[in-house]
């Protein structure tokens, strides 16, 4: 690569990143007059400000991430498309999520998804815990999110990790600072779109090179690479189409459904039904674009099935195949590589921005504004915070991305940050809109079980259990004369070791030198067996766990005190537990006791903006005032649900 070609590439990526980072802020004045003229709204929110089709757009890119755009290509390189059938878990969790918890999420118009669970069950440990759960969560995530881009910088320009990921680190600061959440969806959109034109462009390009799309299924039914519908019934197997279907559904409805990165995209939008609709049309959305990265892997494979850049040494890790492929096969094109290198870049900025702003507002609103130094201040003050917060969040992902090449690779230590945490986050939902019973000892119980059965098999899994998984057989009988020597494309940058894992590598070598071997016994044998479950079966025990603590101890511990409004419950649930024997559930809803009481922290709206209680129980009135708004979803027709004279002023911040 002499110097002049690299020069214009390094133009192309500037003026990209340039461009697709400056034009979603040029609208933030109008953001912040949507808003009502309030600057934190519309930091927080879209402020209704964004078009149904950005918002399906937005919410399709925040479920790939840029992992599916660099990841699944060498996924199915180099061990096939049993990974490609997650995508049915995926699509089935939209519907499920429209049905259960946007009703009553959009109703609710909290600025943290996690204060439903105080409302449901009086407790703030428990919306806490769930928040503490989201936030480390999205902190490991993020942090392949950044690791993703430094691995194609390093595979083409030999630049270490920490100095793309501060590079990108910095923009994202920068871009923290000046936009919000509409900027963020924008740039959503924008990434979105270039992701698109750039693997259709790679699709057409290598299959053209391998010899035409018959060639390449041909190729790839052949060499093994298109195996659907393997039921294997080992729960060990890393992913066969069952972990694929259930393990994802959980996982995914985990992340539609109880995560603040979706649930605040929801809450901006102007109605309900543009909410249903938005995440129902997302199962085409989703299903396009995640099939687009695993065509780009069919051509991949087709094209260098014979002559494979690993075993030739030609790149030293699995995700760097396509990087390697742009820089081996587009250089009649100049700007290509560039254009790619800033698709990157733009895709784990505009994801990094919008889950940080998420991240700082769950922790302002859930842990930070309750403070009493934090008590009255403005909302310009709050908004400072939240944004110093969103800039700790940001160094730290850094940070923590140089770890992330330990784990097995972006679309691996992904699934497995979001598998172990799914299940808690989902049993603890569940609890609260499926099951009456459940109280907040219950709740906080089974979210500490979860949790513990999750790390425990994660931990094992990472300490004693052979992570190393077969490849697929690739051949290089044709690299002499092939693609990688061919004298129409310039050869490859070699590509340095990563020096952040050469000073680690002195410490793993003690600590696996180190390392007992357990004796052989039942105990031992047990637990091999556990440590060797599939990751993508920790969401559903988790959630299993969670459910089943959660009711347990919900039965034996319930009394009045546990008293909650009953339209907190899913409409169908609370209709069916009316008509069950046994003792009743108490409501506050419907419950004409003068002694029964509730308790204020269920009732009350523990608001940085101090904003009035929207729901009082007064026996004797006949006026209740209600958090829930009053254009209703037909789920909550059920109800007798009666409106103060005075509602538009006691709604909440939406």
């Amino acid at each position: 690569m002499h110097s002049g070609w690299l020069a214009w590439e390094c133009v192309v990526f500037g003026i990209f990143v340039c461009a697709t980072s400056c034009a979603p802020l040029w609208r933030r004045r109008r953001d912040v007059s949507a808003a009502g003229g309030s600057a934190k709204q519309a930091y927080i929110f879209a402020s209704g400000g964004v078009s149904t089709l950005a918002m399906i757009l937005s919410v399709a890119r925040g479920t790939l991430g840029v992992r599916s755009f660099l990841g699944f290509p060498s996924e199915l390189v180099y061990y096939g498309s049993a990974m490609w059938e997650t995508l049915y878990g995926i699509i089935l969790a939209f519907p499920l999520v429209c049905w259960i918890f946007v009703p009553v999420y959009y109703r609710l118009h909290t600025n943290s998804v996690y204060e439903y669970l105080q409302m449901r069950f009086g407790s703030s440990w428990v919306r806490r815990m769930a928040a503490a759960t989201f936030l480390v969560r999205q902190v490991l995530n993020l942090s392949v999110t950044v690791y993703t881009p430094t691995v194609a910088f390093h595979a083409v320009l030999a630049l270490p990790h920490w100095a793309s990921a501060a590079a990108l680190t910095i923009v994202g600061i920068v871009f923290n600072l000046l936009g919000g959440l509409a900027a963020a969806i924008r740039a959503d959109v924008i990434q979105t779109l270039t992701m698109i034109l750039v693997s259709g462009a790679f699709i057409i390009q290598a299959t053209v090179r391998a010899g035409g799309p018959q060639t390449v299924l041909d190729a790839n039914i052949n060499g093994g690479r298109m195996k659907f519908m393997q039921f294997h019934g080992d729960p060990t197997v890393r992913v066969d189409t069952l972990s694929a279907i259930i393990g994802q559904l959980f996982m995914s409805v985990s992340i539609y459904g109880c995560q603040q990165t979706f649930v605040q995209r929801y809450c901006s939008m102007s109605s309900e039904s543009r909410v249903r609709k938005t995440l129902l049309a997302n199962v085409p959305a989703v299903t396009v674009l995640f099939s687009l990265s695993w065509f780009v892997g069919m051509a991949l494979y087709a094209l260098y099935k014979y002559c494979d850049p690993l075993s030739s040494g030609q790149i030293s890790a699995t995700d760097e195949i396509l990087p390697f492929y742009v820089q081996d096969q587009y250089s009649f094109l100049p700007g290509m590589l560039g254009l790619f290198l800033g698709s990157l870049f733009n895709g784990a900025l505009s994801f990094l921005v919008s889950n940080v702003n998420s991240l700082s507002t769950v922790t302002w609103e859930d842990f930070v504004s309750s403070a009493p130094a934090f008590k009255d201040i403005s909302d310009k003050q709050q908004l400072t915070i939240i944004k110093i917060i969103g800039i700790f969040y940001a160094i730290v992902i850094m940070c923590l991305s140089l770890c992330v090449g330990m784990v097995g690779g972006v679309v691996e230590g992904s699934l497995l940050v979001t598998s172990a945490t799914s299940g808690a986050l989902l049993g603890v939902f569940v609890l609260a809109a499926l099951c009456p019973v459940a109280n907040g000892k219950g709740a906080l119980w089974g979210m500490i079980a979860s949790h513990t059965i999750t790390t425990w098999m994660a931990a094992g899994r990472l300490l004693y259990v052979d992570k190393h998984v077969a490849m697929l057989p690739l051949s290089t009988e044709k690299c002499v004369n092939g693609t990688l020597t061919s004298a129409l494309y310039h050869k490859g940058l070699p590509v340095e070791v990563n020096q952040t894992l050469i000073q680690l590598a002195p410490f793993l070598r003690t600590l696996n030198n180190t390392r007992l071997e357990p004796t052989e016994t039942i105990v031992t044998t047990a637990l091999q067996n556990m440590y060797a479950v599939s990751y993508m079966w920790y969401a559903v025990i988790g959630t299993i766990t969670c459910v089943t603590v959660g009711n347990i101890i919900g039965l034996i511990t319930g009394n009045e005190n546990d008293a909650f409004d009953e339209r907190l419950l899913h409409p169908l649930v609370a209709k069916i537990c009316r008509k069950l024997p046994g003792r009743k559930r108490t409501f506050t809803a419907t419950n004409t006791d003068k002694n029964a009481t509730v308790d204020e922290n269920v009732l009350t709206k523990e608001s940085s903006e101090k904003t009035n209680v929207t729901v009082v129980e007064e026996p004797d009135e006949s006026v209740k005032q209600t958090v829930f708004a009053a254009a209703g979803s037909r789920l909550f027709d059920v109800y007798d649900v009666r409106k103060s004279p005075t509602l538009s002023s006691l709604r909440t911040r939406l």
